[in-house]
């Protein structure tokens, strides 16, 4: 990762870069920035991708800003595992969204790090109130010794009429269909979080589970009941049932919504921990129970469905 803009992390090559959120870092950034690294290694130049540290609508419309899919901590690594040569962050902050587009470009894209081909998506808009563009980067490009390359949107494969994006991603997890999330993503959709203290509800109805309290600004699932996998620290992964919810049984009015996750067939001490929670596979809508009894027949359900579903 590189953060220092001051001066060119390579001053005897160019680079081929993409720029842009990258929240998510679904199946169509993953394109993007494969072509990224095909164009550097045809040209012998440094693949880079540029992005920010937080999503840039939490500073210029902090109220309508979408929720994350991936944290920075977990954008980096996704991003790295592209096999890109160089990450930049660059810090997003109030000054930032007022600079102008092509001040930006002369100083990050070109003085920083002296590009020689731009790869971004051809709806691609940057700088003060997005009046950047593909056209904006091309007439720049002249002056610059720079080229830019729009590529169109990657369509999704399953009968929807629309390209991938972070926002159709966040649309299908408002819906719980976590299926088609992780099908845009590429990979199962995961939050991260904590291990914390519960109320021990969950052990006493013989169902015991770990407490995983994620940031406020993570995009989450629909509540309700779902299948997954809990990964440890260390790097195993504990098949599980995860209940995402306001547990209205217990609940009259409760104000937000808890992920608890029931490792299927462990036992342990898992409190401190940073679990990574893996969501595969919907199981049913959350709901209040007549009691506690009619509560653990339905908690013994949903975690043979998971096991069966996860044993496959």
């Amino acid at each position: 990762m590189i953060a220092d803009l001051s001066s060119s992390p390579w001053p005897d090559a160019r680079s081929v870069l993409t720029i842009g959120a990258y929240d998510g870092v679904h199946r169509g950034h993953q394109a993007v920035i494969a072509q990224v690294r095909r164009q550097a290694e045809a040209i012998g130049a440094r693949s880079v991708v540029v992005t920010f540290d937080r999503h840039p609508a939490s500073v210029v419309r902090p109220e309508s800003a979408p929720r994350l899919l991936t944290d920075l901590d977990q954008k980096l690594e996704l991003l790295e595992a592209t096999g890109v040569d160089a990450t930049v962050v660059v810090s997003f902050d109030e000054a930032q969204s007022r600079e102008e587009p092509s001040s930006f470009v002369e100083r990050v894209l070109v003085g920083c790090l002296r590009a020689k081909r731009i790869v971004v998506g051809e709806d691609f808009h940057f700088g003060r109130n997005r009046h950047g563009n593909v056209g904006l980067l091309r007439a720049l490009g002249v002056p610059n010794d720079f080229e830019v390359e729009p590529l169109e949107l990657v369509e999704r494969t399953d009968g929807v009429d629309e390209p991938i994006s972070s926002t159709a991603i966040r649309r299908a997890m408002a819906g719980g269909d976590v299926e088609v999330a992780s099908a845009l993503l590429g990979r199962p959709f995961q939050v991260r979080g904590n291990v914390v203290q519960g109320d021990q509800r969950g052990r006493l109805l013989g169902f015991p589970t770990a407490n995983v309290e994620v940031p406020n600004l993570v995009c989450l699932p629909a509540d309700g009941v779902y299948a997954g996998w809990y990964l440890r620290p260390a790097g195993a992964r504990q098949a599980c049932a995860i209940n995402l919810g306001r547990r209205p049984t217990f609940y009259e009015h409760a104000d937000h919504s808890l992920l608890e996750a029931h490792l299927i067939d462990f036992e342990g001490d898992l409190y401190g921990e940073l679990a990574r929670v893996e969501f595969t596979n919907f199981l049913r809508s959350e709901r209040k129970f007549d009691g506690i009894d009619a509560l653990k027949v339905q908690l013994k359900h949903d975690v043979e469905q998971a096991r069966a579903l996860l044993s496959q």
